[in-house]
């Protein structure tokens, strides 16, 4: 099968046949439908993030069971399924406690299947499944719990399903999961990307009273209003916090979100924020980055300051909710998917998103 290779940081993925092991007990085999273009990938791409190379990337994806490995008793060949990066345990104490968006045993196997093996290979070379999805191929073996069935007898467009995948459950579950936005309360969000622009649907799902987009692009800036933005905020005229507390009658937010990834913009969303506000880190930063905040006024004034991965979402009772929601008209995902590729143009697909095109991009599988 064909595969999109990373075989050193700061090249370009080789689109390339490689190897794919049938699945063990307890895995899936997936033909792939469709793989989300998320800035998580790039990360690794570029070096800001590391995982062990040479890798197959691709994280954010959804797919038709071919087959199913022994064992497997969740999911049967035809179903439609979204793949989820964080294919819970059940067993370490994170998930007994009802966090397995945190899996220990997930992240202490990192980019290995949970036996400590690969299931991709080049010749002899062993390559590494980012997430356990590896969804930049024609096909993938996931954990099953990694590996959430569709709902509905009818199956859901599969660029609309892969979103499900990643960026609909970071965001929207930042807003809702995480944060638990208030009805009536006052929200910014920093970096309007996918991920910042599903935070801004959580928000208004929550009835959020007034929802400021922040970003430097202004043509993200418009976007955004079409996914329940209120207002707009543009970083690269004047300072963003300035102009947040300005519009929020000079109190700050009640809530902040920083979805780009960067310590500049985490102390941006801090700052912005007003008293007793919740400040939720969505975005990953560059590896070495350090945010500095005012310890004082954490004191003083009451604030709130916390990390949220995956949204704090349970993939397979959250995404189940998040496909009726999208289903139902809650979650404008028609719109967020602006883009199409085949695999052949992944690195096309990268350059757009690094040119500031607005919307999300989807690889899509015949």
């Amino acid at each position: 099968m064909k595969a999109a290779v990373l075989y050193q940081y700061g090249q370009p993925l080789v689109v390339e046949d490689v190897e794919l092991d049938e699945p063990k007990a307890g895995e899936v085999l997936v033909k792939i439908g469709a793989a989300g273009i998320c800035r998580s990938d790039r990360h690794f791409m570029h070096g800001d993030a590391h995982i062990r190379l040479p890798a197959v990337l691709g994280h954010e994806g959804a797919g038709t069971v071919e087959r199913v490995g022994p064992g497997v008793t969740t999911t049967k060949p035809g179903d439609q399924v979204i793949l989820s990066f964080v294919p819970a345990c059940g067993r370490c104490q994170s998930c007994l406690e009802g966090r397995s968006n945190i899996c220990d045993t997930h992240m202490a196997t990192g980019p290995f299947m949970y036996d400590g093996t690969c299931r991709l290979h080049k010749g002899r070379q062993s390559l590494h499944h980012m997430g356990k999805v590896a969804c930049f191929a024609e096909y993938a073996v996931v954990p099953e719990t990694g590996c959430v069935p569709v709902p509905q007898k009818t199956p859901i467009p599969m660029d609309k399903a892969a979103m499900i995948g990643c960026c609909v459950p970071t965001g929207v579950g930042a807003a809702l999961f995480s944060a638990k936005v208030r009805a009536g309360s006052t929200v910014a969000v920093v970096g309007c990307g996918g991920v910042g622009l599903n935070v801004i649907m959580g928000a208004k799902l929550a009835n959020a009273g007034k929802i400021i987009a922040v970003d430097i692009r202004d043509g993200q800036l418009e976007f955004a209003m079409k996914f329940g933005a209120t207002h707009m905020v543009n970083a690269a005229d004047r300072d963003p916090v300035a102009q947040v507390k300005e519009l929020t009658g000079g109190r700050g937010a009640d809530y902040t979100f920083e979805v780009f990834g960067s310590a500049e913009t985490v102390k941006a969303a801090y700052d912005m924020c007003g008293k007793s506000g919740i400040v939720t880190v969505v975005g990953i930063a560059p590896i070495g980055d350090e945010a500095s905040i005012n310890a004082v006024d954490l004191v003083r004034n009451e604030k709130t300051l916390r990390g949220t991965y995956y949204g704090s979402a349970r993939s397979r009772v959250d995404m189940p909710t998040l496909v009726e929601m999208y289903l139902a008209g809650k979650l404008n995902l028609d719109d967020l998917v602006v883009r199409h590729y085949t695999l052949d143009q992944v690195n096309e697909a990268y350059d757009d998103m690094d040119r500031g095109e607005v919307g999300r991009g989807a690889i899509m599988f015949p």
